[in-house]
């Protein structure tokens, strides 16, 4: 059995938490260095080496809770912040002089790994949240702000947003990549069954095709579904889309089960509706028109799509569907069944359209306005009324001789009604 793609992913979120966990460490060590080489000039250095103390057990106890972004909660950072800025407030009562003269307060610059773990679990909002009460508390501290106390507030303020904002793009940078290796995990096992089906089961249904159109009567029938199921396959494993299978009209009499290359405009409501995966309940969100247009595809329908979710709401997205079944209904009935038909799919930023093309004799001039007055609504109904109830339109091009085209556009972004578009079927 082939081994599966598995897809390993990467976190550029860890170093950043092993990082600070180092970062605190080593500022607390700095911070216990500095008050004993210093410890003379506190007046009241049992305050100072208490607070200390706190600061280191805290700073070992807690290290587990900066490991990674799971462990590091809420509260947490709320607790380790307070403790920051306690040795900040406290630092005029242990050094009568840090009013007067620019020195580091008790933590030093142990209190910025606070913010620095605001900024990795929350990215730039939360630095900027903890880096300003940081500020406040030294402003505070100083009692009268000097020009380097403002300087290295707005400092550790600009620089924890910074990283902050680093910290959300490399998140997101992670999410694409995890993405994109995923799909290409997904089209390389994607192939490897195209390669298996190819060279077993379209093999046997293109022979049973064959052979069935040689032998005639019953078995030129099997071979004709065998064929459609060969379209219908190849299309799954190509794009990823899987068909709708539906019983016909002959099979509703007890003939054969089939997929049904193009249904009558109220059957393929009943279709896209369960290709679009929307729930029963009928509610509404973003619908890959590409899974609803999918079961048109047949022997004689060939069906073309970017190779990417083409996203409209499931309400447009069935209306659009639906439209197209009505197109191929006309291709049906005025080309014949032997007619050969295109649909092609095109994604555009601000629209998406639909182009339905068959090789049959094409439309006489002036057919269509002698349908309409003949009460025959299907192509005003069916085709027009659907596109211009979601905004858009829907323009024919017909050729005696040539066939005809039908093209069919929706906005992305709703829009008010239009009025008749130029010359529509």
């Amino acid at each position: 059995m082939a081994k599966r793609e598995r897809v390993v992913r990467m976190s550029v979120e860890q170093p950043l938490w092993q990082a600070l966990s180092g970062y605190r460490v080593l500022t607390m060590l700095y911070a216990v260095l500095l008050f004993f080489l210093h410890r003379e000039r506190f007046e009241r250095p049992w305050v100072a080496a208490s607070y200390l103390a706190v600061l280191a057990v805290w700073t070992l106890v807690t290290l587990p809770k900066v490991a990674n972004a799971a462990s590091c909660t809420k509260r947490f950072l709320g607790a380790d912040l307070t403790i920051g800025l306690t040795g900040i407030l406290l630092t005029p009562f242990t050094d009568l002089q840090a009013r007067s003269v620019d020195g580091l307060t008790l933590p030093s610059i142990w209190v910025a790994g606070s913010v620095l773990a605001f900024a990795v679990k929350g990215g730039w909002r939360w630095a900027a949240f903890a880096s300003t009460f940081v500020g406040v508390a030294n402003l505070i501290q100083r009692g009268h702000p000097t020009l380097d106390t403002v300087h290295n507030v707005l400092l550790v303020w600009v620089a924890s947003i910074a990283i902050g904002y680093v910290v959300e793009v490399a998140r997101a940078s992670e999410r694409t990549l995890a993405r994109a290796l995923e799909i290409e995990a997904a089209t390389r096992e994607r192939e490897r069954l195209a390669r298996d089906i190819h060279d077993s089961v379209l093999q046997v249904l293109a022979m049973v095709q064959r052979r069935g159109t040689a032998l005639g009567g019953e078995a030129a029938e099997l071979g004709r579904l065998a064929g459609e199921q060969e379209i219908a396959l190849r299309t799954l494993v190509s794009s990823g889309l899987v068909p709708t299978s539906r019983v016909s009209e002959d099979a509703a009499r007890g003939a054969v089960v089939r997929t049904v290359n193009s249904a009558d405009s109220a059957d393929s409501n009943d279709a896209t509706g369960t290709a679009g995966g929307e729930g029963r309940d009928g509610a509404s969100g973003p619908c890959d028109l590409r899974a609803l247009l999918a079961p048109y595809a047949g022997s004689r329908v060939t069906f073309s799509e970017p190779g990417a979710p083409v996203l409209l709401e499931a309400a447009a997205a069935r209306e659009l569907a639906a439209a197209v079944g009505a197109a191929l209904d006309n291709v049906r009935s005025h080309a014949g069944e032997d007619a050969r038909a295109w649909i092609l799919v095109e994604d555009w930023p601000q629209e998406v359209i639909v182009t339905v093309r068959d090789d049959g004799p094409g439309i006489p001039e002036g057919r269509l306005a002698q349908a309409e007055g003949e009460g025959r609504l299907g192509v005003a109904l069916s085709i027009r009324g659907r596109l211009r109830d979601l905004g858009g339109t829907a323009e024919l091009i017909s050729v005696p001789g040539q066939g005809t085209e039908v093209e069919l556009k929706v906005p992305r972004v709703p829009a008010e009604p239009r009025g008749r578009g130029k010359t529509e079927r």
